[in-house]
């Protein structure tokens, strides 16, 4: 049984914190966008310019914040983040945006209104699963979380620049927390930044766990109701945004600077 706010407190168990002001919480997204990105690329998931994180904004929610183009994911800070509007205008920062982060994030978020942060990166080993045009099978603890709970955009037509084809992979997500588009990566979506961002990084070491099983031999899946139940127990958007907690609180002591 979940426990209540009241009991997570009392056994002192971080909690989605709550804001007085939205100047207060859009800077929360923006610091928690930022160690995203710093995480990313700790963990490898750069590809020179490929690769975007969003967050909507808590004022105006057709606005959201993303990466400025071309800027390394590791020199990301909280004052860096750029604001784009629904017609792919900067309204907030100097840089420019990355072309298919407009093209997919806007409808991602168009489709989503539940979406707060969607990511979306070419890491290894989520772009070399992509390329089997297959979803995850439930061999894993962890990769229950995704257990009838992630698409496939089983579709390929070169970098995506055109918001129409953000529209398909926005119905291929359809309701679920993740979809896999072929041939290209991953792409997760939470009710904080801090779950997509875990979404994203579990997703792919998910796929990485199926490519050294079966180049090993043949997995044994858990069977159907266990991966059901399994699913309740991790893929629980608090549990992905407590999942982050403790990567969040490792970066920020080795990198304090993103948080200018």
């Amino acid at each position: 049984m979940a426990m209540t706010v009241e009991e997570l407190a009392r056994e002192r168990i971080p909690i989605p914190p709550v804001f007085d002001t939205v100047e207060e919480e859009r800077q929360h997204r923006k610091e928690r966008l930022a160690a995203g990105f710093r995480l990313f690329s700790k963990f490898g998931f750069d590809e020179g310019v490929a690769g975007h994180i969003t967050a909507r904004d808590p004022e105006d929610p057709e606005l959201f914040w993303v990466n400025p183009f071309a800027v390394h994911f590791g020199a990301i800070s909280a004052s860096d983040l750029i604001c784009v509007n629904t017609l792919g205008e900067v309204v907030h920062g100097d840089r420019a945006v990355n072309r298919a982060a407009f093209a997919i994030h806007s409808q991602v978020h168009g489709a989503r209104p539940d979406v707060v942060a969607a990511a979306h990166s070419h890491s290894i080993y989520g772009k070399s699963w992509s390329t089997l045009g297959r979803t995850l099978d439930p061999i894993t603890q962890d990769v229950c979380a995704f257990y009838q709970e992630h698409g496939l955009f089983d579709d390929y037509t070169g970098v995506v620049v055109d918001t129409e084809e953000g529209k398909r992979i926005a119905a291929a997500l359809g309701a679920y927390k993740a979809v896999i588009l072929r041939n290209h990566g991953l792409l997760t979506v939470g009710h904080t930044v801090d779950e997509a961002v875990w979404w994203f990084i579990t997703m792919e070491r998910s796929c990485q766990a199926q490519l050294l099983a079966e180049a090993a031999g043949t997995p044994v899946c858990i069977d159907k109701e266990m991966a059901k139940l399994t699913a309740t127990q991790v893929g629980s958007h608090y549990g992905g945004w407590l999942s982050f907690q403790p990567l969040y609180e490792r970066i920020v002591r080795e990198q304090p600077d993103l948080l200018d």
